[in-house]
């Protein structure tokens, strides 16, 4: 077995594709084949699995499953400048289009109908507590993923002005109670101050008085209600979904032949108002500087766990691929001054390791959640407190969600927005010396962009050709990026697995 720590790349070179011809032959598959694309896509999109261009996004089925299928569609129109795979694109696009909360007459937790595609599926979530004569008394939340299994019960206490509160989580066996609260801003038992005290219980409860003028009263009305999940809109999904929208503008604009075509000219000119609309739903969680930074924020009372924090870097920069497609379209200076924040704050965290690879964090290191605040802060409303002052969520980015990253910093290179080769040198080194492995004689990875982790599952090492934007400058990437799936002979599964078919092609008629 190869070392865990750094693939061999020498012997990959030298033969270590030829020891896995057993499964290859199983596959049948050339994963560089226009034709193996075009079958996994007949079989995906007929399979019903989550991604379908007419799936909600309520669990995340368009922002990490179509979106990936949308952008298979430009990369291979990229490949083989055939506009079949721009038909694709618009086939799907405008299916996924009338699935916006606009278009369904569906809302957000505010109640907002936008043109953008909502989610459940990692939201926060509560439920309202009424009074016997059935007035919004008190609303009980939990930040514990798989809000919806939690129920709320409230019982009766040791006096007519007291009750007791459980709320039981029974899939993850967590259960908080607190006994004998009060509805009394004034008193040491009032529910709201005892339940923050108790931050973090087992099943990560707060509580918000909804009454315009709390005082000593009435209790909620004995009984038991299970909590939900909250709809909201989340920016990475929004970037990955109109991404290749994006990128569509951008191909027709900027080639004479399609410009001049009717069809593809209405249907950039609709993609474009459609994606200026999207992204707009979250121009209020952007923040930038006057050092020239900027990334998002999730606004402190938004139904997510980590309100009031900064977005992961993945998901601010999901985003920054649509602004700088958007950019390069339209020439419009607020996408380019975004896009070039967004890479000036990424770039700061960026760090240089022994083999002269980039290794980075998931979350931003000057963000509150990667340094830890307490209660004290008041930064967040659904997890009021997160680590220790200077310790908070410090782990390292991810093969998967890393490979966001590297696709928004070889966009603003090509783009010549930030960044230099040597940066895409260094991003490329990132997979080859620290990501990819062998496990007896398979190709694999690792979980971490520094080399650290186990093994990677097949939720991350089938991901390996999404690190295809910077195999130019190291082509064992694509080597070994090919070798994954030559020796699981990967079959058509996911949105992401089109992708990475796609991003195989791409690269393999760029070096050709």
């Amino acid at each position: 077995m190869l070392s865990r720590r750094q693939f061999a790349l020498g012997s990959l070179a030298l033969g270590v594709l030829g020891t896995t011809g057993t499964a290859r032959a199983a596959a049948g598959y050339d994963y560089t084949a226009r034709e193996t694309f075009d079958l996994f896509d007949k079989v995906f999109h007929s399979s019903g699995a989550l991604g379908q261009p007419t799936d909600h996004n309520e669990q995340g089925g368009l922002g990490w499953g179509q979106s990936y299928a949308l952008a298979a569609f430009i990369r291979m129109y990229e490949a083989y400048q055939d506009t079949s795979y721009l038909d694709r694109l618009i086939h799907n696009a405008d299916l996924m289009l009338a699935m916006r909360d606009s278009e369904r007459g569906v809302a957000d937790y505010r109640g907002l109908s936008l043109p953008v595609w909502r989610n459940r599926s990692y939201t926060a979530g509560g439920v309202t507590l009424l009074d016997p004569a059935g007035q919004p008394l008190l609303e009980v939340r939990s930040a514990l993923t798989n809000v919806d299994d939690a129920v709320a019960t409230v019982r009766a206490g040791t006096s007519e002005d007291r009750f007791t509160l459980e709320v039981a989580n029974a899939p993850k066996a967590k259960v908080s109670t607190f006994a004998n609260l009060t509805m009394d801003p004034a008193g040491p038992d009032y529910a709201v101050r005892r339940v923050l005290d108790a931050y973090p219980s087992a099943t990560m409860v707060t509580v918000r008085d909804l009454r315009d003028s709390p005082a000593a009263g009435p209790i909620p009305a004995l009984g038991t209600a299970g909590l939900a999940a909250s709809p909201a809109h989340f920016s990475v999904h929004t970037g990955m979904i109109t991404y290749p929208l994006a990128s569509f503008v951008r191909i027709v604009y900027r080639t004479p032949g399609l410009r001049r075509d009717r069809r593809y000219k209405a249907k950039a000119d609709e993609y474009l108002a459609a994606v200026r609309d999207a992204a707009a739903v979250h121009d209020r969680e952007w923040v930038q500087n006057d050092a020239g930074l900027g990334h998002f924020i999730w606004p402190k009372g938004m139904p997510v766990p980590y309100d009031g924090t900064e977005q992961p870097i993945n998901q601010s920069l999901g985003l920054g691929q649509t602004y700088a497609e958007l950019a390069a379209a339209t020439g419009d200076p607020t996408y380019l001054d975004r896009t070039r924040r967004l890479a000036r704050a990424f770039a700061g965290d960026l760090k240089v390791d022994a083999d002269d690879a980039y290794v980075w964090p998931y979350w931003p290191t000057f963000g509150k959640l990667y340094n830890g605040y307490t209660k004290a802060d008041d930064v967040s409303e659904y997890t009021p407190s997160y680590g220790s002052p200077g310790k908070g969520a410090q782990q390292v980015e991810d093969l998967s969600h890393g490979a966001i990253d590297v696709e928004f910093a070889a966009l603003a290179f090509r783009r010549k927005i930030h960044y230099r080769g040597r940066d895409m040198e260094r991003f490329a080194r990132t997979y080859t010396k620290n990501l990819a492995t062998s496990d007896n004689g398979v190709a694999t990875t690792l979980v971490r962009v520094d080399g650290t982790g186990a093994l990677a599952t097949a939720g991350q090492y089938l991901q390996a050709p999404r690190w295809m934007p910077v195999a130019q400058w190291d082509e064992t990437l694509f080597t070994h990026a090919r070798a994954v799936y030559d020796d699981h002979a990967v079959e058509s599964q996911y949105g992401s697995t089109l992708l990475c078919v796609a991003y195989l092609n791409w690269h393999a008629r760029r070096r050709g």
